[in-house]
């Protein structure tokens, strides 16, 4: 597929805090990492939110006709409490806690992840690595970054040389902090008096007797640190230098503050061009907490088993809402909001399912390249998802006047524009027209109901009314097939 010019393709980059032209480092080509899930837990709907405005990226970029590796990590290992470097791991907390396995919850969890992500028609990245399948690429890094002297081992743990770092490059300029605000921050933690530095974060920590999870190093038996799994699997898999690198707002300091320390030494550049950070998602205004009560997981959304919203919201009908709002917005999860937004969502399918009942004329009465372009500035403006929803309203004005024929369309046209309104609502935004679905589900129950009735006329030698059930669904397009099993049907 060519790549779509029409105009440019900008984005905000956090590094320069500016939109920037796209430019892919191999033409043709887009590399994006995406730090992904620590699997010790039920998904989070924040998280959720921040995977699906990276799967709506990776949708958009795939129809411009760009060649996408999608990376996107499984922390299991390495991530402690706090994000500190003290503390248990979070995956062995939760182990211990219910005596199982590490790898029993990794698994669990794992499976959630993706079963959520899938309910809501997130596509699968095109590389998903682990943190503990790169234990022995984190230790090489390790070995690097003592010998070019930015590292120091102390009692078995390797800590990164903050302020020896910040002598020649700049520590905080993804974050905007500077050395003497994060000196003047960091909180007092336990095993920080083995550091030169508060400020100085974790490479490899040795393992305490109670720590479960633990690999052999030349340092000793121990784990990596949370930041270096991204920077090794992330450049391994898309070079020294890529194009994107996405994750949540909490994510920019420290995690890829400390990513760019530890790639920039290791490998010399800077590693990502573009880095992109989706924004927090609030609910009924505040803060979630599990320990307020204001907190919901994606599955009780789906389900309506909760007490927060006021009924269960269907998948695409909540992504939809999600993509309401612009990926850096803040986005307040709230009932009324869902409620309003389902509708729009409803309206929307109904719409694209009267596409086919559109009739052609000689002309077009409606400027449809026009809208076609409104939509492309709208995703080429940084992903601009609300702005190409309220274009793809305006379509559904264009279907309604052209199916009550106060406006005309030409047939080249009509497919310019049934094609236009498919890309964007099922290829772009990952909708999945869930009234079909239902109408589907509705014909097969009525189709099974009947075929009821006509085995009961057969028991009861009723031929007559056996046949017209048969003969008038077969009028219908609805085929009967009488087997051993019993009666199965196809729609012709």
């Amino acid at each position: 597929m060519e790549i779509y010019k029409s105009n440019t393709l900008k984005i905000y980059n956090s590094l320069s805090k500016n939109k920037e032209e796209f430019k892919p480092v191999v033409e043709g080509k887009v590399g994006m990492y995406v730090c992904g899930p620590t699997v010790y837990s039920n998904v989070h709907l924040g998280n959720v939110r921040t995977f699906m405005s990276f799967d709506m990226i990776f949708r958009y970029l795939k129809h411009l006709g760009y060649k996408v590796r999608y990376v996107r990590n499984i922390t299991d290992a390495g991530h402690l409490e706090n994000d500190a470097d003290a503390g248990e791991d979070r995956i062995a907390k939760k182990a211990r806690l219910e005596q199982i396995e590490p790898m029993e919850v990794v698994q669990r969890y794992t499976v959630d992840f993706h079963e959520t992500l899938q309910k809501i028609n997130n596509l699968p990245p095109s590389i998903e690595p682990t943190a503990t399948g790169h234990i022995v690429e984190q230790i090489e890094i390790i070995k690097d970054i003592l010998e070019k002297g930015l590292a120091y081992e102390v009692n078995g743990s390797v800590y990164f040389d903050v302020l020896k770092y910040n002598e020649t490059e700049h520590y905080g300029i993804l974050s905007g902090r500077n050395i003497e605000d994060s000196i003047h921050n960091t909180r007092t933690l336990d095993g920080q008096s083995e550091k030169k530095n508060p400020q100085d974060f974790a490479l490899w920590k040795k393992a305490d007797e109670r720590h479960i999870m633990r690999w052999p190093s030349p340092w000793s038996d121990g784990f990596p640190g949370w930041h270096l799994e991204c920077s090794a699997m992330s450049t391994k898999y898309l070079g020294e230098t890529f194009d994107i690198h996405g994750g949540g707002m909490d994510l920019k300091f420290p995690h890829h503050e400390c990513e760019i320390a530890q790639s920039k030494i290791k490998n010399g550049v800077n590693p990502v061009n573009y880095w992109m950070h989706a924004n927090m998602l609030i609910l009924n205004g505040q803060k979630m907490a599990k320990s307020t009560g204001n907190y919901i997981l994606p599955n009780e959304i789906f389900s309506g088993d909760n007490e927060i919203l006021s009924k269960a919201f269907s998948p695409s009908a909540t992504r939809f809402f999600m993509l309401q709002a612009n990926y850096r917005s803040i986005l307040d999860f709230t009932s009324t909001g869902l409620e309003a937004s389902e509708k729009g969502y409803v309206k929307l399918m109904e719409a694209v399912s009267s596409l086919d009942k559109i009739e052609t004329s000689k002309e077009s009465s409606l400027d449809i390249k026009a809208w076609k372009q409104k939509c492309y500035d709208a995703m080429n403006d940084d992903f601009n998802t609300p702005v190409l929803i309220a274009n793809l309203f305006e379509a559904v004005k264009f279907v309604n006047v052209l199916l009550e024929k106060k406006a005309t369309i030409s047939a080249e046209d009509l497919e310019e524009f049934k094609a236009t309104i498919n890309a964007f609502v099922f290829d772009v935004l990952g909708l999945q027209n869930e009234l079909q679905q239902d109408s589907s589900d509705k014909l097969s129950g009525v189709v099974e109901m009947l075929i009821g009735m006509r085995k009961q006329a057969r028991e009861n030698k009723d031929w007559a009314l056996s046949d017209k059930i048969r003969d008038e669904l077969a009028e219908l397009g609805i085929q009967l097939k009488d087997g051993k099993d019993g009666t199965t049907f196809s729609v012709n």
